[in-house]
């Protein structure tokens, strides 16, 4: 008897034999057959069919191998977008794969077709009934299909083993339909082209959104070949401008190497692939390209081009910029809120942890400023807090945040800072705030309370709570002297 490493060396080199007819080339009819004659040729069951799932979701049987009578029964047969999910609710769970043994079918009428075997009493025995499903997924996780299987050679459920082939053979189906699937349809692009130059300049030329196309083999790789009006529009450059240059040249890396990294997931991709980048206007501005990029094969003895559609989506990021700064500024004054300063307070004590340096955490709250309210009305209120946070910033080092709590409340963290700058760096809050406020004549002042930012520091809150303890005795000690 062969050992399991004996066992598993055979059944994955029986593996790689039959992915290797899944391979480049083959249409997608070509690739649904060669996937479960694989199955039944290399992975030892006897019966393989292939569901491909169609546009509306529904389940087509494109291709069956093993059984003559199975393929008659089931070749064509299309069935709901919900076929599987009942048999999956009692499904065993085998990685990615489902198994659904017969003793958990409810009784009644069994739907589809039952291969005619003999039903042993032996333990793990396959029995007619059972199921096995392998989820066909194309890389970015659409379901394009299910293999099920049936009659293991063995006659017993697949061990560890054959389950684990199976579901790496499942994982290397998907990515071959995929790609065969985007093949025929870049097959049947290219014929249309081919059929009719006239009416691709006219879709290239008319497009709402901006397209080029961009050289990907040769000597002039990367080198626009190609644009058309809106591509000139949105970037403000003529086809004279753009013409014969390097496309890359234009945009600019949010970081290093990212150009190189996208080139190579497109050369390496099975679809279009998505992009977002910044771009150089001639005027000297930086706009927001959104769109996609996808090889195309001009055939024999031509080089490959890049077709790229774009279009402007500055609007959009700006509004995500700006919605991304809302969520961690203070809407009133415009200073970091309480989200944002636990941001920088992690990495400050992550810095204090490596230096050794130390810091503090001030938290400042305005004597009086109820009264203000009380006299002058929130407007005028809300405009005083807008002219002190603006004081705080200006007395306040580089680098240093200053932070609204909410209310007439404020933190202020700074790094690497002790003794007389300390001291310095209060005396200059305390005497901004002191000053008076325009057309106020309520004298704010601030309390002041410190907490040390260092290595043993255990988290914001617990500072927070340490400052606003020293705060208050600030404040109790101002209200003795008054």
């Amino acid at each position: 008897m062969q050992n399991e490493p004996t066992v598993r060396m055979t059944a994955v080199r029986r593996l790689y034999e039959v992915s290797a007819r899944m391979g480049a080339g083959r249409s997608l009819a070509e690739t649904l057959q060669a996937v479960v004659d694989g199955v039944v040729d290399g992975l030892g069951f006897g019966i393989a069919v292939l569901n491909l799932r169609h546009a509306d979701g529904k389940f087509e049987v494109i291709a069956v191998a093993g059984s003559p009578e199975a393929k008659q029964a089931l070749l064509g047969t299309v069935s709901a977008a919900d076929i599987f999910d009942a048999e999956f609710d009692i499904a065993d769970k085998w990685g990615a794969l489902r198994f659904v043994p017969h003793e958990r079918l409810p009784e009644g009428e069994v739907v589809g077709w039952v291969p005619e075997i003999p039903v042993s009493t032996e333990p793990d025995a396959w029995h007619p009934l059972d199921a096995l499903f392998a989820p066909l997924n194309s890389p970015d996780g659409e379901l394009l299909g299910m293999l099920s299987v049936d009659l293991p050679e063995d006659q017993r459920r697949p061990g560890s083993i054959h389950r684990e082939l199976l579901e790496i053979f499942a994982t290397q189906a998907g990515l071959a339909i995929d790609k065969a699937r985007l093949t025929d349809q870049l097959l049947a692009e290219k014929a249309r082209l081919e059929a009719s130059e006239t009416t691709f300049r006219l879709v290239f030329e008319g497009a709402g959104n901006g397209m080029a196309t961009i050289a990907f083999d040769g000597p002039e790789a990367g080198r626009v070949v190609r644009v058309n009006h809106a591509f000139c529009r949105i970037t403000g450059y003529t086809p004279n401008q753009l013409i014969g240059t390097i496309l890359v040249d234009y945009l600019r890396d949010e970081d290093l190497g990212q150009t190189h990294r996208e080139i190579e997931l497109l050369r390496a991709g099975h679809g279009p692939y998505r992009f977002e980048r910044t771009f150089r206007r001639t005027d000297g501005n930086d706009i927001w390209l959104g769109g996609t990029a996808a090889i195309v094969d001009q055939g024999k003895d031509q080089p490959r081009i890049v077709l790229i559609q774009i279009d402007d989506v500055t609007a959009r990021k700006d509004a995500e910029r700006e919605l991304q700064h809302h969520a961690a500024h203070d809407p009133l004054t415009g200073l970091p809120n309480r989200r944002l300063l636990q941001h920088r307070f992690n990495s400050a004590l992550q810095r204090s942890r490596q230096t050794g340096r130390r810091g503090v955490l001030l938290f400042c709250d305005l004597n009086h400023f109820k009264q203000v309210n009380d006299e002058y009305g929130h407007e005028a209120g809300d405009r005083a807090l807008r002219e002190i946070a603006d004081r705080l910033l200006t007395e306040v080092r580089h680098g240093d945040t200053v932070a609204r709590l909410g209310g007439d409340e404020f933190a202020i963290l700074a790094e690497d800072i002790d003794g007389d700058a300390l001291d310095l760096l209060m005396r200059r809050i305390d005497e901004s705030i002191s000053r008076p406020l325009d057309g106020i004549d309520v004298p704010v002042t601030a309390s002041i309370g410190t907490a040390v930012v260092s290595p043993y520091a255990a988290d914001l809150e617990e500072l927070l709570r340490t400052a606003d303890n020293a705060m208050y005795e600030a404040k109790r000690r101002h209200r003795l002297k008054n």
